[in-house]
């Protein structure tokens, strides 16, 4: 996992609410036996639709999602964040998440920000009128500031999360910053434990 301080960007805006980890990455992709090319699936029932915001070119090469409340709702696969990912977004910016795929995005390294809905809408407003306007998450400060829009906006996240993204840290690299613990503990254990 890549450390995040600061994601500057644009954003893609996905003005649905309730959306599932079936919309995100569609059943049939879970077949896959690799963890990558997970992009091709993302959204695609809704990317056969010409007008689906992703289809956009105006939007191309944007990093940060802006979506409506209740993003990642559904089951708790995870491939819908190796999808969103693999896309090439750095951060979903909603009003809220399902508990499972936010845990998922901050194991992963998608940044899951979470900003009241007129917030959002007001993103929304800025990027439609000008799909370059400047977004940036900043995880030092927990606040995402949109200039174009006057907002400057705090995020709540956790002090253990913020660590795990300011130092990249995944589930591994966090257990392996306890390696001399680790180690001690396994010379000095009982014979009996072994």
């Amino acid at each position: 996992m890549k450390a995040v301080q600061v994601i500057t960007g644009t954003g893609v805006p996905l003005k649905r609410s309730d959306v599932d980890t079936d919309q995100i990455i569609p059943a049939v992709w879970l077949k896959q036996v690799e963890r990558t090319g997970f992009e091709k699936g993302l959204f695609s029932a809704w990317r056969d639709q010409q007008d689906f915001v992703l289809n956009d070119e105006r939007y191309a090469g944007a990093n940060i999602l802006v979506a409506g409340p209740a993003f990642g709702v559904g089951s708790s696969r995870e491939h819908a964040v190796w999808a969103i990912q693999q896309y090439g977004f750095d951060a979903v910016i909603a009003p809220s998440f399902s508990d499972i795929f936010r845990n998922n995005c901050t194991k992963n390294g998608l940044v899951p920000v979470v900003v009241p809905e007129v917030v959002v809408e007001a993103i929304w407003a800025a990027i439609e009128h000008d799909p370059q306007t400047s977004i940036v998450v900043d995880m030092e400060q927990r606040k995402v500031e949109v200039p174009a829009a006057n907002i400057d906006e705090p995020f709540p996240m956790d002090d253990a999360t913020q660590h795990r993204f300011l130092n990249g840290l995944d589930d591994i690299a966090l257990t392996m910053t306890h390696v001399d613990e680790i180690t001690s503990f396994e010379t000095t254990r009982p014979a009996w434990m072994r």
